[in-house]
């Protein structure tokens, strides 16, 4: 970018530049980036680089598949023809399941394609076509990856037991997309919640009100005793147990229990600054702050 313009335009400059950063082609002299020499460099070294090239380079398949392969997401700077060319397509999202976001909607009905945008990344889930969406061996294997792609997946297989607890086994936090009749099933919600505390949050009423529910939370995160029913959280078991894996998690329980000797030891002893919550008394008391 800096150097004088005179360097821009001598190709041995060019191409050591480019094939150490290709987006360096930016800076280039008009007359190299019509250099396939080069522009094959840029690409090679760095896929975005295809942002930089002629027209001409965006149309050429042997330029556009180098770029790819390097770099999946740089199909979005192809020729627009490209986007319905199978190989390319699926060269890019080999790299980068994201880049499905850029293929016309003929391949993004192809199963094959699909799948392998998904394996790569789980969230390309949302650029499939609909159909896709509710194709159960799909949708199975996109969340074994990655676990919050449920919330792109059909309000069919949302209510598939089989589905969602394939899922917030491996993700709980991915409990929140599921169908609200599922968030009533105990089975799956102590599924989600033994992944992840928090996801007690997502949970139906009447399972924050479980005790069991919640103790398998808070002993994931002492955290989760904030999404508890409020009558649980004046429950000296559950408090302890919550402020043993989370001092902090004090300031979510009832004052009875920031009132509670014990409970405020144990909460002091796993984090010093859950004294903050404590009732005043204990502030002052030197068993507890020393």
């Amino acid at each position: 970018e800096f150097v004088h313009y005179s360097l821009k335009k001598d190709k041995q400059v060019v191409l050591k530049a480019v094939k150490n950063d290709g987006r360096a082609l930016e800076y280039a002299d008009e007359n190299l980036k019509q250099d396939k020499e080069i522009v094959l460099a840029a690409v090679q070294s760095h896929g975005d680089a295809l942002e930089y090239v002629s027209e001409s380079f965006k149309k050429d398949k042997e330029v556009v598949l180098s770029a790819v392969k390097q770099e999946g997401y740089a199909v979005k700077f192809a020729h627009e023809s490209f986007r319905n060319d199978k190989e390319v397509i699926l060269s890019a999202v080999k790299n980068d399941g994201s880049a499905l976001e850029f293929a016309n909607d003929s391949l993004k009905k192809n199963k094959q394609i699909v799948l392998t945008a998904v394996q790569n990344d789980g969230s390309a889930l949302q650029y499939a076509h609909p159909t896709l969406k509710k194709d159960k061996e799909i949708v199975l294997k996109t969340v074994q990856v990655y676990g919050l792609a449920l919330e792109f997946v059909d309000k069919s297989l949302k209510k598939d037991k089989e589905v969602v607890l394939a899922t917030v086994t491996r993700s709980g936090h991915a409990l929140e997309f599921v169908d609200e009749s599922l968030k009533k099933d105990k089975e799956i919600v102590l599924a989600a919640i033994k992944n992840d505390g928090s996801a007690l949050q997502y949970a139906h009423e009447t399972l924050k009100k479980d005790k069991e529910s919640v103790i398998s939370a808070i002993q994931n995160d002492g955290s989760a005793i904030q999404h508890a029913d409020e009558v649980l959280k004046k429950d000296k078991k559950i408090v302890l147990t919550a402020v043993k894996n989370d001092g902090r998690s004090l300031g979510d329980a009832d004052e009875s229990c920031r009132n509670n000797k014990e409970i405020v030891l144990t909460a002091v002893k796993e984090d010093g600054y859950a004294l903050e919550f404590a009732s005043d008394p204990f502030k002052q008391d030197k068993t507890i702050v020393l």
